[in-house]
């Protein structure tokens, strides 16, 4: 597909200048921009765009549904697309006819952007994240354990999100880690919508025949990067009761290499002592906390309340 520079639209999400091709509803738009313009104010970090994939993907010779080197991570997903993503940079997609547009942008904003964030060296952590007093909290978990549940119970008690499904987390110049903003959208299955008396006439299906859903949270949304305060992962078992636990020096760096968003694409992106390095010093500065809850019992409101009272006395430690 062929436009005039100027003309393709400009993002912000991940902490990333985004110039694309294909059109996503759901992110922050900038103001047009030409790509590499000489005093552009926003420069791009990174382009997504069409591109015809199959004679490169031929070229590997592949042998499943993806192909990772260092420099390039490719994904074909059978009746959608193939799709590439490239040095940190750049990220495309050919569409298969009929394609589903709501299902393609799933995989680009998802597994793709996880490939990106790996290949740009920062963290990504499979989870949500809430702004608490001025910090940034992550939940992380397994799916179908509570994430976007309990985020979503702290965003009703009017706290902020940072991000829904992938936590992009670095460090800055003074070695402090921080989550950076996704964008603004949670992704909730209907049972969580029913919990909170939300109608599913309201939002839209994340795809067709989807039973999860797209929720515009553009008010609750932060757009300032934040200190990384606490993790919080959210285990179901077979137990009466919520049970808080703070986890073990021991455990921390299984518990961060488990909740690592597409851990599988380390060894061949030559990741795998970076990795170690990074969760380490995470594991050494922040927080990490088991929540235990039981399977069969709705406890959202008692979970909410659980973190919250934990998130509040790290905040009063910060302060004094």
């Amino acid at each position: 597909m062929s436009q005039e520079l100027h003309s393709i639209p400009m993002y912000k999400a991940f902490g990333l200048h985004i110039q694309s091709e294909i059109h996503f509803p759901e992110l922050p738009t900038l103001p047009p921009a030409s790509i590499q313009a000489p005093h552009s104010s926003e420069p791009i970090d990174l382009y997504i765009g069409y591109a015809d994939l199959a004679s490169q993907w031929a070229s590997y010779s592949p042998t499943g549904a993806y192909i990772n080197t260092p420099d390039t991570y490719m994904l074909r997903i059978e009746g959608l697309a193939l799709f590439a993503c490239k040095n940190g940079n750049r990220m495309e997609a050919s569409p298969e006819p009929g394609a589903d547009p709501d299902q393609l942008r799933l995989y680009l904003l998802g597994t793709c952007m996880g490939a990106i964030l790996l290949q740009r060296k920062i963290l990504p952590l499979h989870g949500s994240a809430i702004e608490i007093d001025g910090r940034a909290y992550a939940i992380v978990g397994h799916s179908g354990h509570g994430k976007s549940t309990l985020a979503s119970a702290l965003l009703q008690q009017g706290y902020r999100l940072l991000t829904d499904d992938v936590i992009p987390v670095s460090r800055d110049a003074n070695g402090t880690f921080q989550v950076t903003p996704a964008y603004p959208q949670q992704k909730l299955w209907q049972e969580s919508l029913d919990v909170f008396g939300m109608s599913t006439s309201e939002y839209r299906p994340l795809f067709e025949r989807e039973t999860k859903f797209a929720v515009p949270v553009t008010s609750s949304f932060v757009q300032d990067t934040l200190p990384l305060a606490g993790i919080f992962e959210l285990v179901k078992a077979d137990c009466k009761d919520l049970m808080l636990q703070e986890t073990s020096r021991l455990e921390r760096l299984s518990l961060l290499s488990r909740h690592t968003y597409r851990s599988s694409l380390l060894e061949g992106c030559g990741l795998t002592a970076w990795h170690f390095d990074i969760t380490a010093r995470l594991a050494s500065q922040v927080d990490l906390y088991r929540v235990w809850r039981p399977i069969d019992q709705q406890t959202i409101h008692s979970l909410r309340k659980l973190v919250l009272d934990r998130a509040r006395s790290v905040s009063a430690a910060f302060s004094q």
